[in-house]
């Protein structure tokens, strides 16, 4: 089944220990946990390659998983003397269906945790998109603040008198993650063509490795098993690879709906996750 497509319905089956969760979900009977807003950004470049990093195991979400750089929204991302270029929140927040402020702090968290994770700078001065050395001593110590919460993205930026370029990055997708986990994330994937002047890297303490991959390999391997893949990471890497190029693909889309799988049981009697696709 082509289950990238609008309208279809995406089943996922159920493991062990998804099925363990949502059974001590219901057995106590408590809320939902409340979830943590936050963004991932899909870096990608022709030929059709996107820059994964691969979770170390001792992360409490998802670990071991392929994944794309990104986090949760840090309270400083609430900063508005941020400095911007690009749509403005107004605009990004009927692209996603929310508020401004939302908005504001989710594309914020976007550069911010792209930056963090494997230094890329989406962000620019007087000549453009500056190149981030990472070898820079300057970059380093930028990127630890960041990381250890001395500094929000915004006082970095105006560190170096630079602004945050919004409009290099292009809505993606918007996913939820199911009501029984412990941990939940409303989460917005964003695509930003990786700048020809800087090379992500691997510096983070949340991953065993990284580097740029096919998206269709990355799907075939998923769905034999030699990797770990996440539905939302699965649903975008497909999207990337049916797209006409990296470029059409970071454009993004105009608007996105939040998709959430929910337990049910498929014709065979399996207990599967599932959501139809907007």
């Amino acid at each position: 089944m082509q289950w990238w497509k609008a309208g279809e319905t995406l089943g996922v089956p159920m493991g062990e220990q998804q099925a363990r969760a949502y059974a001590a979900f219901r057995a106590e009977g408590a809320p939902p946990a409340t979830p943590r807003l936050a963004a991932t950004v899909m870096l990608v470049r022709d030929p059709r390659e996107v820059f994964m990093l691969r979770r170390a195991a001792t992360m409490a979400f998802v670990p071991e998983a392929v994944v794309f750089p990104g986090g949760g929204v840090d309270p400083r991302d609430s900063e508005e003397q941020v400095a911007w270029e690009g749509p403005a929140p107004a605009v990004w927040a009927r692209r996603m269906g929310t508020d401004e402020d939302v908005a504001r702090r989710v594309v914020t968290a976007a550069a911010r945790e792209v930056f963090e994770e494997c230094g890329v700078l989406l962000a620019g001065g007087t000549r453009g998109v500056p190149a981030a050395n990472v070898a820079d001593p300057v970059w380093v110590e930028e990127r630890r603040r960041l990381v250890e919460h001395e500094a929000s993205f915004a006082e970095v930026l105006a560190r170096h008198d630079l602004t945050l370029r919004a409009d290099l990055l292009g809505l993606r997708s918007h996913w939820l993650t199911p009501v029984y986990e412990p941990r939940r994330y409303d989460t917005y994937f964003f695509a930003a063509l990786s700048p020809a002047d800087q090379a992500p890297d691997s510096c983070t303490t949340e991953a065993n490795g990284a580097g740029w991959a096919d998206p269709q390999a990355v799907l075939e391997r998923g769905a034999q098993g030699a990797l770990r893949l996440v539905p939302p990471t699965a649903y975008n890497l497909a999207h990337l690879a049916h797209a006409a190029s990296a470029e059409a693909f970071a454009a993004g889309v105009d608007d996105v709906r939040r998709i959430m799988l929910e337990p049910s049981v498929d014709d065979e009697g399996k207990a599967v996750l599932s959501c139809l696709l907007p």
